[in-house]
Order: structure tokens, then sequence, then C-alpha cells
């Protein structure tokens, strides 16, 4: 990743095109502007990549605990119902 971040400072700071800078790096233009797009949007958001990936998980696993313990709650209301 950190490849790709010093690419993109490279276009940034250079008065070289992209396609000049993507030959220099021995990487296709396509692949230089998606990287470009994904560093502006990790400054935009003030998240990495890595860290957007991380809150989605934490987000899907906050979710299905949510989950576990509303069905535990139900379960444990039936149960204390059952025995009175």
């Amino acid at each position: 990743m950190e490849f790709r971040r010093e690419a993109v400072r490279l276009a940034r700071d250079s008065d070289k095109s992209l396609t000049k800078i993507a030959r220099e790096l021995g990487v296709t233009v396509s692949a230089l502007c998606k990287w470009k797009k994904q560093v502006e949007a990790e400054e935009a958001s003030g998240l990495t990549g890595d860290e957007k990936a991380e809150l989605l998980q934490l987000r899907k696993d906050k979710a299905r605990l949510e989950m576990e313990v509303e069905i535990l709650g139900k379960a444990t209301a039936f149960f204390a119902k059952r025995n009175h």
C-alpha cells in the first residue's frame, strides 16, 4: 500500500504526465488513476482502506451481537415463564 501512496504522491508532485509516471513505475495508467482515487477518498473520509474494512467488519459484528442478545433475552423470558 505504501508503494501506491508514494506513486500517487509522485503523480501529484511531478510535472510529468500520469502516463509517463506509470510507465516509469511499471504500472498501468488505469492502476495509477485507481490508486489516486483511493487515496483521495481516504483523505476525504479520514480513513484508510484497511480502516474502512475494519469499520465495516465491526459494524457487522455489532449487528450480529445485538441479534444474539435479543435472542438470548427472549430465551431467558421463555424459560423464566416456563418455570413459574
